[in-house]
């Protein structure tokens, strides 16, 4: 799996970095950044579609091949 963040459409509420720190952190702005390139680790896949779910922007997009 991997994560996609489209960074025009984050507002910085903060929900993905608050639900799956390992997999976003906050920039300078306090909008989303990925950590590392977006690829989702075996068991880190619940949290990506959390962060996915609660993304108010639905800034945050997955690729589940």
């Amino acid at each position: 799996m991997k994560v996609r963040l489209i960074d025009d459409k984050c507002q910085g509420h903060g929900r993905c970095y608050a639900l799956a720190p390992e997999l976003f952190e906050s920039d300078d702005y306090g909008n989303a950044q990925l950590c590392g390139d977006g690829s989702v680790l075996p068991g880190q896949e619940d949290d990506a579609r959390l962060a996915a779910d609660n993304c108010p922007e639905f800034a945050i997009e997955l690729d589940e091949a």
